[in-house]
């Protein structure tokens, strides 16, 4: 135990978990917070915040809810600003707020694609360029981990711009990854495969759940949980100090599928 402990402890770390309050976030950031780290969860719901930190319970990090609309450059600065003023540093970015839409192509307003983008895609481009200055201007150790998705990977009917703008987060990764990789800033993609949860029940209908189902080689859903051991991985310097720029994929063999 002593050893895993060395690779995996996040002790003395502080991790930022945008979209935290959301269900699989919110299992990742109970994980961060078993594992040692002192988890913020960045959300706009305080009721809902305060749910999620009574499931992750009494832990040694702790839980704590700072409220932030990630929508704008200031507010994330702000976000920034508030997890030092409250807790001196920020170790571990999580980001993981997200939308998704089951408009087709022909139908969807460019309001709607835009609404989309923004927060899938440049919320996540913001967040990542602000926490990067802060430790690139304190020269220190940094984790981000972008949530990714299998449509990010592979194209998938009913959810268009979902897919391209993961897809758009999966290439911003590795082009961050490239960039920063010299400077101790590490920057990968958690792919999920299909996880029940709250942004695609509308697409989850009898006939799509049977598709997933048959594309699948474990055939079954993702359960939240077992992301733990995928974002402990990646925020671990120790265990993951030499991983950056990568797709992990949690997905039962859905990737691995072709026909």
């Amino acid at each position: 135990m002593d050893y895993l402990n060395s690779l995996f402890s996040l002790e003395g770390k502080v991790a930022v978990v945008v979209g935290g309050t959301g269900e699989l976030c919110s299992h990742m950031a109970g994980g961060l917070a078993k594992a040692g780290a002192t988890v913020v969860l960045v959300g706009r719901n305080a009721e809902k915040a305060q749910q999620r930190i009574d499931q992750i319970g009494e832990v040694a990090g702790g839980a704590h809810f700072i409220a932030a609309d990630i929508s704008t450059r200031d507010s994330v600065e702000k976000l920034l600003a508030d997890v030092l003023a409250q807790l001196g540093k920020a170790d571990i970015l999580v980001n993981g707020a997200g939308i998704n839409s089951p408009t087709p192509i022909l139908d969807i307003t460019t309001e709607e694609f835009e609404s989309i983008i923004n927060v899938n895609l440049t919320a996540t481009l913001t967040a990542c360029q602000v926490f990067g200055k802060y430790w690139l201007e304190n020269d220190t150790e940094g984790s981000i981990i972008n949530l990714g998705s299998i449509s990010g990977l592979n194209p998938l009917s009913r959810v268009f711009s979902y897919s391209a703008s993961k897809a758009a987060v999966h290439n911003l990764s590795k082009n961050l990854a490239r960039e920063w990789a010299n400077q101790k800033i590490r920057v990968n993609t958690l792919v999920p495969g299909f996880f029940p949860a709250e942004q695609n029940k509308k697409v989850l209908d009898e006939s799509r759940v049977a598709s997933i189902m048959n594309h699948t080689p474990m055939e079954r859903f993702g359960n939240p949980d077992e992301l733990i051991g995928a974002t402990l991985l990646l925020a671990s310097n120790n265990a993951g100090g030499f991983i950056t720029g990568h797709e992990l994929i949690v997905d039962g063999g859905f990737n691995s599928m072709s026909i």
